[in-house]
């Protein structure tokens, strides 16, 4: 089950359904291999702030950033919390000239990504995912 929560922010996301059913097609389409299937995955939309707050408690981490994943899948079945600053993603639209929506829809499927193994530690591994991002939103759409 994939749900959608807010902390510390009166951002209201629409589009919840469609939202679900391309994520579940993009965790289908990945596990082409190796089959997995969609536990339990938060999508938590809060404020700087408060992703700041989560950022040091449990990564050490002392800066801003727009999205942060804890992935919790075990064995075939893909399960976390994927927390997202809604401050940041608008900010980073208007930087990169992009619409907001479209932002939004990049860093969850980011989160999504490295719930599915995927990692953006060096240069080869961000260019990876940022094709797979890249890909999914093309997919999204498209569709």
């Amino acid at each position: 089950m994939i749900n959608y929560l807010r902390e510390q922010t009166k951002f209201n996301f629409g589009g919840r359904r469609a939202c679900t059913k391309w994520i579940k097609s993009v965790i289908l389409e990945e596990s082409f291999e190796c089959p997995k299937s969609v536990g339990d995955i938060s999508i938590v939309f809060c404020s700087d702030k408060y992703l700041l707050q989560i950022n040091r408690q449990f990564l050490s981490h002392d800066y801003f950033t727009d999205v942060i994943t804890f992935d919790n899948s075990e064995d075939n079945v893909i399960s976390g919390d994927i927390f997202i600053s809604v401050d940041s993603v608008r900010s980073n639209a208007e930087l990169y000239k992009q619409d907001f929506m479209n932002e939004l829809h990049r860093v969850i499927i980011h989160g999504i990504l490295h719930m599915l193994g995927y990692k953006d530690r060096t240069k080869e591994q961000k260019k990876v995912m940022r094709e797979r991002e890249d890909f999914y939103l093309n997919k999204k759409l498209s569709s």
